[in-house]
């Protein structure tokens, strides 16, 4: 899911560049959402790893 947000962000930058603000204002969105949603699932595994009790 990162690498998919990296993506769009760089097909945003490289769209700002050649002045298509459209299409680079709407891949920056969805590069901002996908980060978020990964951001949330990091976390929420990072949590479920130190609740979870196991330890290596």
């Amino acid at each position: 899911m990162l690498y998919w947000a990296l993506m769009f962000f760089i097909v945003a930058v490289i769209a700002g560049v050649f002045g298509f603000g459209g299409i680079a204002s709407a891949s920056a969105g969805i590069a901002q959402i996908l980060f978020f949603i990964f951001l949330v699932l990091f976390v929420g595994a990072v949590l479920m790893r130190l609740l979870s009790g196991r330890r290596p």
